[in-house]
């Protein structure tokens, strides 16, 4: 079970929402080259200088837009493990942890800088940034979510329970 995610803070503020997740003029492309094109209308080194294992920190309203599943994919596919934020949009949520990304909601990560080594531990409801020696109580997810997330996703989890259940 993933009981901890470490890796480098990526800061965001509000209201990122689903079109600078995966821009619309990728949505038919691979999703290699939509991942590829991720926050670059604000970020544009994002998707190439993510590394995998990597936090994402949002503000406010977080995956708010369009409720296109490729939203989450797109981190995913570049190796993002969690997305921290105040608050999110509630599809966005969803999708996301269907498709076995953690998000954990937390509203005292202001102090969270670029580049900050950040551990989140989803069970806990903990946020620890080892750069500051600070840590952040948050909202947990439930084990029967973390399950979902640690099958990779909602489709592999049923797969395995439906397997399980006629073996």
């Amino acid at each position: 079970m993933t009981d901890k995610i470490c890796g480098k803070a990526w800061v965001f503020g509000d209201k990122i929402d689903t079109d600078l997740l995966a821009p619309g003029a990728y949505m038919k492309a691979p999703l290699s080259e939509l991942a590829a094109h991720c926050l670059e209308a604000i970020a544009p080194n994002f998707a190439s200088e993510v590394n995998a294992g990597d936090v994402v920190i949002g503000g406010d309203a977080f995956g708010i837009g369009s409720s296109r599943e490729q939203a989450a994919q797109a981190l995913i596919e570049l190796g993002v493990k969690a997305v921290v934020a105040k608050s999110f949009a509630r599809i966005f949520y969803r999708n996301a942890l269907n498709l076995g990304l953690v998000v954990v909601t937390c509203d005292q990560i202001d102090a969270i800088a670029q580049g900050d080594q950040i551990e989140v531990n989803p069970v806990d409801g903990k946020v620890i940034n080892h750069t500051q020696s600070t840590s952040y109580d948050c909202e947990t997810i439930p084990e029967q979510l973390m399950e979902v997330v640690n099958a990779g996703g909602l489709m592999p989890y049923l797969k395995n329970k439906f397997a399980q259940s006629n073996g």
